[in-house]
């Protein structure tokens, strides 16, 4: 059986499935924000957004620093390019299925309307 397993791909879909996480980096795009500040944006108590921000933070998507009793979050320095392109190649593949399928429907409803016009003479 083939083995599809890429880590960095893996934690970064792992990351990505949950709206919360994507929510939180939504939010990180356009502020630092402290788990304080996450928690009450995202109504959830700190223990639950320490979670999340764990998971973001071993996909490399978001980075936290601590100053005193306040632990801020930052985006990550990681890019999702690899990701993107893993996406795009599938992207690709759906189009050109989808183009097959049309050109059967395109030729399907030809011969219909070639057969049913026959029928009526």
């Amino acid at each position: 059986m083939a083995q599809y397993h890429q880590p960095r791909l893996d934690a970064s879909f792992a990351a990505l499935s949950d709206p919360t996480r994507r929510g939180i980096l939504e939010w990180l795009g356009s502020a630092d924000a402290s788990i304080t500040d996450l928690a009450q944006r995202f109504h959830m108590t700190l223990t639950g957004v320490k979670k999340h921000i764990g998971v973001l933070e071993q996909a490399g998507l978001v980075s936290t620093q601590k100053v005193g009793r306040v632990r801020t979050c930052t985006l990550g320095l990681r890019r999702l390019d690899e990701e993107a392109a893993w996406i795009e190649r599938y992207g690709r593949l759906w189009a050109a299925r989808f183009d097959e399928l049309d050109k059967v429907v395109e030729e399907l409803a030809r011969k219909e309307n070639r057969d049913g016009r026959r029928k009526k003479s």
